[in-house]
């Protein structure tokens, strides 16, 4: 893989960062090809990275690649260029879902701030309790603005709000766990210590359950619990966010998957945990009702949570077809 204007080390530091964003399940489903032709990184869909059941439609495929791109971008940014990206470039290539050109010259659209990059290497999910502490409202401002600078809109609930979203992602992993093909694709993706693939969730990155049965964190587990961690008490006053879209097109969710990334980046360079709740979003009924009574033009795409607390294990990431270091 080569493009003729950048070097080896510069192409190995855009595609560590973008291989760093997360994806449902840790699947990866994306993958890089150099066109030196065009000077374009080529980003592709991987269908048999896929979760079928959990995401028919890629939707969530489509905001991990949107995510990736993001990282692509601020890596860029990183190496003093301008990322020219293009989404869904050629209808006659579905399978493309984005070109990034890293370019010199003022003329291209202005990158995120760099600053952002030094948080990839730091930012992973975290399935462990938070301690209840609130995050200020000047960070929660900008989580918000996080997301309106890339096109998504982020929905900071009050109380009631967010205990209605949590019960309806508690309906969901009841629904899951009621649906024996569909944990089976969830526990598919869990990895055993010295297994070797980049892909997957360890069994070590798995969190506990909460004690109080208040936080619907995903059981990657089953019906089994064979590799359930004990219950602990998770935070009693949660802070989440639902990132959302006004289109639900494939585009949309590409930009969304954007907004994803530059939000739990922010996040992480201001200190601040996070963990993604997608379980409603598998659902189309429960997807439905996460947007509320009075957002018809709101289509939900992922529910956030946010706060304070430790920073949980880490997956793996996979870098030139073989495992890379963790992320």
């Amino acid at each position: 893989m080569r493009l003729t204007d950048l070097d080896a080390a510069g192409l190995e530091t855009l595609l560590a960062a973008a291989v760093a964003a997360p994806s449902l399940h840790n699947t990866q489903p994306w993958h890089f090809r150099a066109d030196p032709q065009r000077q374009v990184l080529e980003v592709h869909a991987v269908p048999e990275r896929s979760v079928p059941l959990a995401d028919p439609l890629g939707r969530a495929q489509h905001l991990s690649v949107g995510a990736a791109v993001f990282n692509l971008r601020i890596a860029a940014a990183h190496l003093a260029r301008r990322a020219e990206v293009r989404l869904l470039p050629d209808p006659a290539r579905p399978e493309v879902l984005a070109t990034v050109r890293p370019a010199r010259g003022a003329d291209l659209p202005p990158s995120p701030e760099p600053d952002l990059y030094r948080a990839v290497a730091r930012r992973h999910t975290s399935r462990m309790p938070f301690t209840g502490r609130p995050v200020p409202e000047p960070v929660v401002a900008e989580l918000t603005a996080a997301a309106y600078a890339e096109g998504a809109r982020l929905y900071v609930p009050d109380y009631s709000a967010t205990r209605r979203l949590l019960r309806l992602t508690a309906v969901a992993e009841a629904r899951t766990h009621a649906h024996p093909a569909r944990t089976a694709e969830t526990r598919a993706w869990i990895t055993a210590p010295g297994t070797g693939t980049g892909y997957g969730i360890p069994v070590t990155a798995l969190g506990p359950p909460d004690a109080a049965g208040r936080m619907p964190m995903r059981d990657f587990t089953g019906r089994a619990g064979v590799l359930r961690r004990p219950a602990l008490p998770f935070e009693r006053h949660a802070q989440v966010a639902l990132l959302w879209t006004a289109y639900d097109r494939r585009e949309d969710w590409l930009r969304a998957g954007q907004a994803l990334q530059r939000v739990l980046l922010t996040a992480t360079a201001h200190g601040v945990r996070t963990s993604m709740l997608h379980q409603a979003m598998e659902w189309p009924d429960l997807r439905m009702a996460a947007r509320g009574p009075r957002r018809q033009r709101c289509h939900p795409q992922l529910l956030i949570r946010f706060g304070y607390g430790p920073d949980g294990n880490r997956t793996p990431r996979t870098f030139r077809g073989g495992p890379a270091s963790q992320q």
